[in-house]
């Protein structure tokens, strides 16, 4: 089977993140990138399927040079090669275009399965496979917490607040994963020295046929227009109880319109 896996550089969840100044966008130059954490869940399972089924798992990414350390990271866990569509065109891409481009990539790449993140950490949009399946024209199977392989038959239990669904599809599909699917390993230093050897692909936005004025700030379809930084807590009303406790709490939350 022939499984694609996409990875996303994004800044460190853990850290401070910040948008830039001049033109809104992520601030991605100061900030410490790593893996799309989702993502790595996405790669264990790719790797886990082709240690049941074979085939090759190859990692694709868009993103600019630095996104390189991740895709040596991701290498390391496993997989055999990766792509990256690098362009400096793309800078500034929306949802919509970033779509475009992928799905362009991985019409070069006949994938019977892509697997990716739920969501990715910066945007948390949660609608990139859904974009892509539907460019690709092929079923979307997203919100995986178990996802099992028959031949060609795909069966995944969707995760929803409620409990799960049953979904099935026949390859070719586009299956998102929850971090509730696995454990992802981590890289062994054979690994990890292998990474180093495996081969990188790189492609233009030239190369996929894709127009520059498709993509970055010109295609895009959405814009953060401005941003302030999130205000320090307050520190609270507190209502003492002298006998009209519950009338200063009804007040209160009118106030604050809850009632």
């Amino acid at each position: 089977m022939n499984i694609v896996v996409l990875v996303k550089q994004v800044p460190d969840s853990g850290a401070d993140r910040n948008l830039r100044s001049d033109d809104n966008t992520v601030d991605r130059g100061s900030a410490n990138n790593v893996i799309n954490e989702m993502d790595e869940y996405a790669i264990e399972e790719a790797l886990k399927i082709k240690e049941a089924h074979g085939g090759e798992v190859t990692v694709l990414t868009m993103g600019p040079d630095r996104a390189t350390e991740s895709i040596r990271k991701a290498l390391s866990m496993g997989p055999d090669r990766a792509v990256h569509v690098v362009d400096d065109a793309l800078r500034g891409s929306c949802a919509v275009a970033t779509s475009k481009v992928l799905a362009a990539a991985l019409g070069q790449l006949n994938a019977d399965l892509v697997i990716c993140g739920a969501e990715s950490t910066d945007g948390r949009v949660q609608v990139m496979p859904h974009m892509i399946a539907e460019r690709l024209g092929v079923a979307a199977l997203t919100g995986a917490r178990k996802l099992t392989v028959d031949g060609s038959t795909l069966t995944v239990e969707r995760q929803t607040e409620e409990g799960y669904e049953v979904v099935t599809a026949a390859t070719p599909a586009v299956v998102s994963v929850w971090d509730t699917i696995n454990e992802p390993r981590y890289p062994s230093f054979k690994g990890i020295m292998a990474a180093k050897k495996k081969p990188v692909q790189t492609l233009s936005l030239a190369d996929l046929g894709v127009a520059p004025a498709e993509v970055g700030f010109d295609g895009a379809t959405s814009a953060v227009l401005e941003h302030s930084k999130r205000p320090p807590r307050s520190g609270g009303v507190k209502v003492t109880d002298e006998g009209s406790g519950g009338a200063q709490l009804v007040e209160f939350l009118a106030t604050e319109k809850f009632v």
